[in-house]
């Protein structure tokens, strides 16, 4: 007997343009939700929409694509749900960036297959380490990151919104739960 039970939508990440139409919707909806969570926090509001365009002005992810970096899309089913990307800071090294997994779908094991297709898509650029900055209020970010053998680390960037890093050595590949 057959089982005939449908199956839930599985992750797949590969690398895409970072100037795609599914890549810009994902950023866009990366920054209004870090710019919301930050202006609710320090000013009990969320971002205007001129406050978002100025900040996606100013943070641009151009440098997410070759050479100088890579941009990774997660697809759910057909849809485009998370992102990560990668810029290039020296031969050895490349900062994670731009992590995001929309909050409808996050706990599906996205978060876990976007950290895996992180190390692979660093390894491809020949990078030995992975390092990043982020905000202490992300709190899901940081345990993200932790789950998936990042450590804190001194701060290597300046930034208004770099207040704690994190690095990671690649080494040989490992496996890791979500």
């Amino acid at each position: 007997m057959t089982d005939t039970t449908p199956r839930p939508p599985s992750w797949r990440i590969a690398p895409a343009d970072v100037r795609s139409a599914d890549a810009v919707a994902l950023l866009r909806d990366y920054f209004i939700d870090v710019s919301d969570r930050y202006y609710e926090l320090h000013e009990g509001r969320r971002s205007t929409p001129a406050e978002i365009e100025e900040g996606l002005a100013a943070s641009p992810s151009d440098d997410l694509a070759a050479p100088t970096g890579l941009f990774l899309i997660g697809r759910h089913g057909d849809e485009a749900h998370a992102c990560a990307g990668l810029r290039v800071l020296d031969p050895r090294t490349v900062e994670l960036t731009r992590v995001f997994v929309r909050p409808a779908l996050r706990g599906t094991g996205g978060g876990a297959r976007l950290m895996a297709a992180v190390d692979e898509a660093a390894r491809s650029l020949r990078a030995e380490r992975i390092v990043l900055d982020t905000r202490l209020d992300l709190v899901e970010a940081r345990a993200l990151y932790t789950r998936h053998g990042y450590t804190e680390t001194p701060a290597y960037s300046a930034g208004p919104y770099a207040e704690v890093w994190y690095a990671r050595e690649l080494g040989a590949a490992r496996t890791t739960g979500a």
